[in-house]
């Protein structure tokens, strides 16, 4: 391995790497016997920093390993795509904490544990933070994210940035998930010429690949669930507020949260608690006070599922059979594991959506103004009209898709407008009294689940994603927390199931989770096949 040009933040152009999606077809035994060869496989926390404590190997080990395995796989090999940046600090990182370790000194939870942060998540380091965009490509913010800090302080080794949606989906028109004209197109592992979901698509295809063990993403709607269920992982997306939006790159403050995407439930449990806490750069995470926890895997129960009772939303069934019958024997393992079902038809009225589309477009132009402001008098933009100016001028920006929410979103007033505060209302009234709280309480829910989504499209960077049916908009909406896990395999591809509920009820959502995943354990190792 070349690690000059390793640490120095290798970038593959979008033009090499479709080039390489339609033209590189290794055969598929070639490809299942090199891939998955790889000391670390399915690492989970627990035996990582059993390793460590026994001596077996070492963090800067296991860190060099991930960084050779980012060159083999994500550069080369199938050429994944997923990494945008390598931090090139990650060996000092990983020195400074074999040395603690030898000490007996040990930061928190997360200590050697490797990480990658979604591209529109601020580090104060070597690394740009860009949203997938070329016009951030040498944007520097000027202090870490809350996220990231709260992971340095619990040990964490951020191994890099992870490509995206450019920014995370919402600026225009027959998009293609996982394409950034600064990162090119991120591909999906089970099979190359499928899509990733978006827009944390290099989080969840870097952490079901083996190129790390977790993987942090952010979601306005779909963008932690999607990629984690078309990837085989698993995806928490926390109640807004839980987690600190604070030097992350906005689309809609009341929607928008930063959470975990791991391989597991346990890891991803694991992952949540050093990520809360009070930040007072987001006044929504005060409303967290006495309702977060530090430590989340004490609500790790095999036995979870028993007594619970369980909202089955029917919302996204008869779109495809094949999801159905998954969901049909996921409802038999949850019945066998002492649950009760009931379903539910409908959870919140059809105008939720226009209002929720409304606060997006104001938030968003209102949210990237502040960001850029942020970034001090050296930032590449200074607000969303020289931003909509850049790409109108670039070469590479608007190639496969517009920018007409970028557009439309410049065209709004402020905050105070009327317009806004009426669609913010409305979509409150409709996800939360009026939709998931309503339901919740007049059936005595402990959760409500549905399929997350259905099986990865093919790319297609003419026409765009081509969703067939998803069930994050409820739970997005009010702000209120989703979890994704593995549900099984359509044709080599992984399908996920949701279970969602009230705001801060992340706990009992943990415990269904899991009971569900130990007793079921869908998850299975990509396979790179080329189509």
């Amino acid at each position: 391995m070349n690690l000059q040009n390793l640490l120095s933040g290798i970038k593959l152009c979008s033009l090499l790497v479709v080039t390489v999606l339609f033209s590189c077809n290794p055969p598929v035994k070639q490809v299942i016997s090199d891939w998955n060869d790889f000391r670390f496989s399915e690492m989970e926390i627990s035996r990582l920093q059993q390793g460590y404590a026994e001596g077996e190997f070492s963090v800067t080990e296991v860190i060099m390993a991930y960084l050779d395995r980012i060159e083999a796989i994500d550069k080369n090999g199938p050429v994944l795509n997923s990494i945008i940046t390598v931090n090139p600090d990650a060996l000092i990182i990983a020195e400074e904490l074999d040395r603690e370790i030898q000490t007996g000194s040990l930061r928190g939870p997360l200590h050697g544990v490797p990480v990658v942060l979604k591209d529109n998540i601020d580090t104060h380091d070597k690394m740009p933070t860009t949203a997938g965009s070329r016009a951030l490509t040498e944007s520097f913010p000027l202090q870490d994210s809350f996220v990231a800090q709260k992971l340095r302080e619990a040990g964490a080794v951020i191994l890099g940035k992870a490509n995206l949606s450019e920014w995370a989906n919402f600026r225009g028109q027959l998009s293609t998930s996982g394409w950034s004209g600064e990162g090119g197109l991120t591909r999906n592992p089970y099979t190359l010429d499928r899509n990733p979901c978006g827009s944390s698509s290099g989080s969840a295809v870097s952490v079901s690949a083996n190129l790390t063990i977790l993987a942090i993403g952010t979601e306005t709607n779909g963008s932690i669930v999607c990629p984690s269920h078309a990837n085989g992982i698993v995806g928490i997306k926390p109640t807004v507020g839980l987690v600190s939006r604070s030097g992350v790159i906005p689309i809609a403050y009341s929607m928008d949260i930063a959470g975990p995407m791991a391989r597991t439930v346990r890891d991803a449990a694991i992952a949540l608690g050093p990520l809360t806490g009070i930040d007072p750069g987001d006044p929504k995470t005060l409303d967290s006070r006495g309702k977060y926890h530090e430590d989340y895997s004490k609500f790790l129960n095999r036995d979870g599922l028993r007594g619970k009772r369980i909202g089955f939303y029917t919302g996204a069934s008869g779109r495809n059979f094949k999801v159905d019958s998954l969901m049909v024997r996921a409802m038999a393992l949850i019945r066998s594991q002492g649950a009760e079902i009931l379903e539910i038809d409908e959870i919140s009225p059809a105008k939720t959506g226009r209002h929720a589309f409304q606060v997006m477009l104001f938030e968003y132009r209102d949210g990237l103004n502040r960001y850029f402001q942020s970034l001090g008098p050296g930032a590449p933009v200074k607000n969303i009209d020289e931003l909509i100016s850049f790409n109108n001028s670039d070469s590479l920006s608007l190639k496969y898709f517009n920018q007409h929410y970028l557009v439309m979103a410049s065209n709004k007033s402020d905050l105070t407008s009327p317009e806004f505060i009426e669609a913010l209302e409305g979509m409150h009234h409709g996800s939360r009294e009026g939709g998931i709280d309503r339901v919740m309480e007049e059936l005595k829910l402990d959760a409500i689940m549905a399929p997350t989504g259905s099986p990865a499209w093919k790319t297609d960077l003419v026409n765009g994603d081509s969703f067939q049916l998803g069930s994050s908009s409820p739970a997005a909406h009010a702000g209120y927390p989703n979890i994704t896990v593995p549900m099984g395999m359509v044709g080599g591809l992984p399908v996920g199931i949701s279970f969602f509920g009230r705001a801060w009820s992340e706990p009992v959502l943990i415990e269904i989770a899991y009971a569900y995943e130990q007793g079921t354990q869908h998850r299975r190792m990509p396979q790179f096949h080329p189509n």
